[in-house]
């Protein structure tokens, strides 16, 4: 486990310096896609970079930017990465900086280890079920593998004393969100509520800067896959809001159902 880190890792910094090459230059290149979502070639540069780094491990990759792949050959796969090069491309697009590059293993279903870089400020999320979670300022992409322990803390950190905290969407509020907002209200009176873009929701829960993430409106397994890898680490839950289960991976439809990130 510790050789996957290591390489997701890499992959997720050198993807990060190629995306802030062009977010830097102003030249995003935006398209529109089937789904009506933006891709830029900020995107695909950082397909490539991360393809080029998990090719070599051996197994095989979903990736947001990659070829469609068929269900009955996905469902061969025991063991995979999940990926989205850049998550949050709206955000990207509107250079507020909360995007990131999200890169997960997943075993049977269940993410087991996660990588989220978030290229603008330099922060580093990675986590897995032998090594716990943790973050660290990214250093130098030449530090040995062995020091990104050392040179990160683990999560979550003590928060001292603050009013139960809800972290949500800043492009995709929906009603049964503000629903289940109003409900927190009406059970803990004072909640603040975060509104972040793209998985950082995930890791404000994972760090413990807030309680619980309710997601009810769409979403995608490589929005969440390294995401949940480190919540779950950390001693977190993500799970399917209909079922009350951990949410899985792989599945025939990609399209994630709602969930509920939440600390025990």
């Amino acid at each position: 486990m510790k050789a996957e880190l290591a390489v997701a890792v890499l992959a997720a910094l050198e993807a990060g310096s190629a995306i802030m090459e062009i977010y830097e230059s102003g030249d995003f290149d935006v398209t529109v896609k089937g789904d009506n979502s933006p891709l830029t070639r900020a995107d695909l540069a950082s397909h490539e970079v991360i393809m080029k780094h998990l090719n070599a491990t051996g197994f095989p990759v979903l990736s947001e930017e990659g070829k469609a792949i068929p269900v009955l050959e996905r469902q061969a796969w025991d063991t995979l990465w999940i990926v989205d090069p850049i998550d949050g491309t709206k955000e990207f697009i509107k250079r507020n900086g909360e995007f990131t590059v999200n890169i997960a293993l997943v075993e049977h279903g269940r993410p087991v280890l996660g990588v989220i870089f978030v290229p603008v400020s330099g922060d580093l999320y990675f986590g897995s079920v032998e090594l716990g979670a943790r973050k660290t300022q990214a250093g130098s992409m030449e530090w040995p593998a062995s020091e990104w322990m050392s040179k990160s803390d683990s999560i979550p950190f003590d928060q001292g004393d603050r009013p139960h905290t809800v972290v949500a969407s800043r492009s995709h509020m929906s009603a049964e969100t503000e629903d289940y907002i109003q409900a927190l209200r009406d059970e803990f009176g004072e909640v603040d509520l975060i509104s972040k873009g793209s998985s950082l929701k995930l890791c404000m829960v994972a760090e413990g800067r807030a309680d619980c993430y309710p997601r009810f409106a769409p979403t995608m397994e490589w929005d969440t896959a390294a995401g949940q890898a480190i919540c779950t680490s950390a001693g977190c839950e993500v799970l399917n809001w209909e079922t009350s289960e951990e949410l899985e991976y792989n599945r025939d439809n990609l399209l994630n159902p709602w969930f509920l990130v939440r600390r025990l």
